[in-house]
């Protein structure tokens, strides 16, 4: 995911830094602790890498994937590789159940505390004693979309309306099994999770009708595309937009009428991992007021930490200065933290064992094809 352009400067510092490839160690840190981390692409403020390092003596290496389904392998067959994940929800689930897990040690993460306990609920649905996972992000799928070019009469508030084909060649959709599959289950009025056959062909069917009105299949780049004037209309999370209202002001943001997906990606200690204790160390890190404030302007999307959110007048209000001069034209809060109504309509995936999984696989293998 690109970044607001204040942030160039760090991206550079930390470049110095990269060993090869996505892994990333220490500047000058000799120590022979480290910690082994696989998240997601670009979804920490890489100065906080640096500081950990410099804080802990503790070298990170630092590797990152695209899906969640690309992780799971990696961890199911190589898990002593790495110490701590980032991962979804259902993926967290996943791993959880299958073992490939270890319960976080809660006595060396004492910055637990600062996580909103209404996040910490959420988790169960997950990790029913909240005991594996920490949620690092949180928020919501849906479309955003450029009013000035798709014109002012016109009201975007449907998945349906990904299906127009007014707007062939405008559009663009996630590359990623289950949100994409999502999509089509949702515009029909189905669960994110269902595992009804018919239901999942119906979706499959809707999703291959689509293709030919599609411009790209893509994920973090999505917003760019939107931003840039590629396209009108983008699947994207709810976190992309703060910074491309500030890239660009006709952008606008919405949850579907029909529902959406509400996502949490969180922090776990792998099962394998060699360095638990470091694991949770960063664990800790990661959830410290310097840390989760870093990340929120960083990222745009919601740290469902507590001086974030009691910040969170003032940090938008940040954002707003530096790319509109204080003008106000950031400051709609409740796309950051969407309303109890919007997230009412909302659900949060989970794990559908290996014959949903399989099923899953089946349909995402067609429609790729076809």
């Amino acid at each position: 995911m690109k970044k607001i352009p204040k942030f160039i400067s760090v991206v550079v510092v930390m470049a110095i830094c990269v060993a090869g490839g996505l892994a990333i160690g220490g500047c000058g840190n000799k120590t022979d602790e480290k910690v082994s981390i696989y998240c997601f692409g670009d979804y920490i403020d890489p100065i906080l890498i640096r500081d950990f390092e410099k804080e802990t003596g503790i070298k990170v290496v630092y590797s990152t994937f695209d899906t969640n389904e690309e992780l799971y392998p990696v961890i199911k067959n190589n898990g002593a590789d790495y110490d701590v994940i980032c991962a979804s929800d259902y993926m967290i689930e996943k791993l959880r159940e299958e073992g490939h897990l270890d319960k976080l040690d809660k006595s060396e993460i004492p910055n637990l505390k600062n996580v909103l306990p209404e996040f910490m609920k959420k988790v169960e649905v997950f990790d029913p004693e909240q005991e594996y996972a920490v949620p690092h992000t949180w928020g919501t799928m849906g479309i955003m979309y450029n009013k000035k070019t798709l014109g002012k009469d016109v009201k975007i508030d449907s998945w349906s309306d990904l299906w127009q084909k007014k707007y062939k060649g405008r559009i663009v959709m996630p590359d990623s099994m289950r949100d994409t599959i999502g999509i089509g289950l949702k515009k029909n009025g189905y669960s994110l999770n269902t595992v009804d056959v018919h239901q999942l062909l119906a979706a499959q069917y809707d999703l291959i009708q689509q293709k030919p009105l599609v411009y790209k299949y893509v994920n973090d780049s999505a917003r760019d595309l939107i931003i840039g004037g590629s396209a009108d209309l983008a699947v994207v999370w709810n976190g992309e937009f703060l910074y491309s209202k500030a890239e660009n002001k006709n952008v606008d943001f919405v949850v579907p009428k029909e529902g959406s997906e509400e996502f949490i990606d969180a922090w776990a200690v792998t099962a394998k991992g060699k360095n638990k204790k470091n694991a949770n160390a960063w664990i800790n890190f990661m959830l410290s007021k310097k840390a989760a404030i870093a990340n929120f302007n960083y990222l745009t999307y919601t740290i469902p930490n507590k001086y974030v959110y009691d910040n969170m007048d003032q940090l938008v209000a940040e954002l707003d200065e530096q790319a509109y001069n204080g003008k106000g034209v950031i400051k709609n809060n409740d796309v950051v933290f969407p309303s109890d109504e919007v997230l009412e309509r909302c659900e949060i995936l989970r794990n559908l064992g290996s014959d949903g999984d399989d099923l899953y696989t089946d349909i995402w293998k067609k429609f790729k094809a076809d």
